[in-house]
């Protein structure tokens, strides 16, 4: 008789548990890595955009109410909504919207003053570039 070669139904059964223990414990840590690279887009958008807002209040004497006076020309975020700028003589403010599908984290506000980064937003804290605020 012949050695048969294959493999038992426990074999298979280990396989399919270990297969499931890693998709259970990967898959949400890949959404929250792929959304926190989204989230990241948002940071270096306002990043750039202070450093165009205070270029202009040095030459203006107050800070850009309209995206279009400052000296950069940024592409619109992919994965955020621009709701304006607010500016006045000392202050600036402003404020990026997540849209479309997020991974479950809902649509979340980053702000941003002419003191960086604001703590009112409302990022989820797992997937906040700034850590735990």
């Amino acid at each position: 008789m012949k050695n048969a070669r294959g493999f038992t139904l426990v074999e298979l059964a280990v396989v399919i548990v270990i297969i499931g223990v890693l998709a259970a414990f990967g898959i949400p840590r890949f959404r929250e890595a792929v959304e926190r690279s989204k989230c990241g887009e948002a940071f270096s958008y306002l990043s750039a955009m202070r450093s165009s807002q205070e270029r202009y209040q040095s030459r203006m004497g107050s800070y850009a109410s309209v995206k279009t006076d400052l000296d950069i020309n940024l592409p619109e975020p992919k994965y955020f909504s621009l709701w304006g700028i607010t500016a006045d003589e000392y202050t600036w403010g402003l404020c990026l919207q997540r849209t479309g599908r997020s991974a479950g984290y809902g649509a979340y506000t980053v702000l941003f003053t002419e003191l960086g980064y604001s703590t009112d937003s409302n990022i989820p804290s797992v997937i906040n570039a700034m850590g735990n605020i």
